[in-house]
């Protein structure tokens, strides 16, 4: 397995080439525009065999797709911040159609104002669209989140698009050595995309079509149905990669030294890094500090995630995204995950890095210096400047 020092954008579109798929296509929006950028330069050499579809904006390009994935073919689309919010209409009627669109979402806030710079709260905005939701922490993972993506996504226990989401810029800009995976390995880990229905004039059938209030409900509980079952999928599919790639399976989420663990702090994407750094640190000074990366948002393993925290007495969730008026979308789900059960460790969340304001060590030493449990407490915000306060 050849290991190249590579652009985390490169990396994602030499892993999405080796998937083989058939239609691709993308609008160029910053920070995501070197993904399809590659892949287009694959297809005019000849590299990939595939059609590459020019298009005027984002929701076209998934329009595209999901027309593509209707008639039985693999597919591809990537976009960030204000172009992921254009494609939500057509996001939810992919999910709705049951159609295992795979793509990279480059994350990036959203305006106004504007900034070009990495949170995560694109992503989050369409988190109840009906799409697997998968984190990367750094380019290795968001190379092999693809492979994990397509195959769970087309398992015919799940068939719902899948969104791999990495940090802007602090990923998809920065280089580091990541192991690309040969043809034949990609090829004995994902099998050609097998439709369990498509639009065939031979075969006439119909999808999307309108359902009144006698059948809506059942689609819902039917998606409903396909998420609790991509838990399981991730896991398996998760087992396949290793044996396949001869790397650390990634699963739904990891520990880190949790083990014995009183306080653990929990993110997702790349602040992950910056957590075991201080935890490293801590621990070197008796501290039984430890951290849980979580890899699935959605399906969101309510089970798996008790089962890592229940046994330490604070839990201090990090995150770069915030749902106006209430908390972090990763705390509510957390907190969620232990209603109902009994002595609850106590759980704090921070918000952090919005607009690409650094994650630093001493972001989350602060958090950790909080002693009282906050719904949205907003780490790092300047002193110098006058913060408006309706009473």
């Amino acid at each position: 397995m050849p290991r190249k020092m590579l652009e985390g954008s490169q990396a994602v579109a030499e892993v999405v080439a080796l998937c083989r798929p058939q239609v691709i296509s993308a609008y160029p929006i910053t920070p995501q525009t070197h993904i399809p950028q590659a892949l287009a330069e694959m297809v005019a050499n000849g590299e990939l065999r595939a059609e590459f579809v020019n298009v005027e904006s984002e929701h076209s390009a998934a329009s595209v797709c999901l027309g593509a994935l209707a008639t039985g073919v693999r597919s591809s689309t990537s976009t960030s911040s204000q172009g992921l919010l254009l494609m939500a209409e057509v996001l939810y009627n992919i999910a709705g159609m049951r159609l295992p669109l795979v793509m990279a979402c480059v994350n990036r806030a959203v305006s106004a104002p504007l900034n070009i710079w990495n949170d995560q709260q694109d992503s989050m905005a369409v988190r109840d669209a009906g799409v697997i939701q998968l984190y990367a922490e750094n380019n290795q993972e968001a190379a092999d989140l693809i492979l994990l993506a397509y195959r769970t996504a087309e398992d015919h226990r799940v068939m719902l698009p899948a969104m791999v989401c990495l940090d802007g810029y602090v990923l998809s800009h920065a280089w580091e050595p990541v192991d690309i995976p040969t043809q034949e390995q990609v090829d004995s880990y994902l099998p050609p995309y097998r439709p369990v229905y498509r639009l065939d004039p031979a075969q006439p059938v119909s999808m999307g079509m309108y359902a009144e209030p006698d059948k809506y409900m059942e689609t819902r509980y039917m998606l409903q149905q396909a998420m609790d079952n991509a838990v399981c999928v991730i896991q398996e599919a998760s087992h396949d990669f290793e044996r396949t790639f001869g790397r650390p399976r990634m699963g739904i989420l990891e520990e880190y030294w949790t083990h014995d663990a009183t306080t653990i702090l929990v993110g997702m994407g790349s602040l992950v890094s910056v957590a075991k750094v201080v935890t490293d640190e801590l621990r070197a000074r008796g501290q039984k500090v430890g951290v849980v990366k979580l890899v699935s948002f959605r399906p969101f393993p309510k089970e798996i995630i008790y089962e890592a925290l229940r046994g330490a007495d604070r839990v201090i969730v990090l995150e770069k995204a915030v749902s106006l008026g209430s908390a972090g979308p990763l705390l509510m789900e957390i907190r969620h995950a232990f209603h109902d059960r009994r002595l609850p460790p106590s759980i704090s969340g921070f918000i952090c890095g919005l607009g690409g304001r650094d994650v630093t060590r001493e972001s989350i030493k602060a958090a950790l210096a909080e002693k009282e449990t906050v719904d949205a407490k907003f780490l790092d915000l300047r002193a110098d400047l006058e913060l408006e306060r309706v009473e």
